[in-house]
């Protein structure tokens, strides 16, 4: 594929990086920090989280640098992580997150994806022609079924006007 990339591509490859990087510090650093407790100890799965979300991050935005490009698809799990790494009190790698969704959904950057995994159909393909509306058919008439007799039922009182009360 000789296409260059799209500046889009290279804005998420850099910003997933530099979010791996930030992530795999603020996992260590809030690993070493909640060990230093005993209570601590029970919470240091969470505070491993953001480590493992940051090799995942450098390992994507590899992928996106290598030359020639590897066929990938847009990680919108890793961008859902990114912005979760709020609960552990990362700003930036939620920052990142939504800057990747909205840099997945452009045009340009779904065009590059189907073009590098070799799909048939281009995202930017004119949308299908409206299906024609059919026309209501007519029903047939139908024969009156005979009521039977209604037998009227009392009319109700009319109500007195209201009294106003005296001030």
């Amino acid at each position: 594929m000789n296409t260059p990339k799209p500046t889009l591509i290279h804005v998420i490859a850099w910003t997933t990086l530099a979010s791996g990087i930030v992530n795999l510090f603020w996992g260590l650093a809030a690993s070493g920090t909640v060990l230093a407790t005993i209570i601590g100890v029970i919470c240091t799965p969470i505070t491993i989280l953001p480590t493992i979300l940051g090799v995942f991050e450098l390992i994507y935005a590899a992928k996106l640098f290598s030359n020639p490009p590897q066929s990938i698809k847009p990680s919108t799990n890793i961008a859902v992580f990114e912005i979760a790494c709020v609960l552990a009190g990362n700003v930036f790698s939620m920052a990142v997150g939504i800057l990747s969704l909205v840099f997945y959904n452009d045009t340009i950057v779904k065009d590059y994806f189907v073009q590098l995994n070799g799909t048939s159909s281009p995202v930017t393909a004119t949308p299908p022609a409206p299906a024609s509306i059919p026309q209501p058919e007519i029903a047939p008439a139908l024969e009156e079924p005979v009521a039977a007799p209604v037998e009227e039922t009392p009319a109700k009182p009319k109500r007195a006007p209201r009294k106003v009360a005296k001030k």
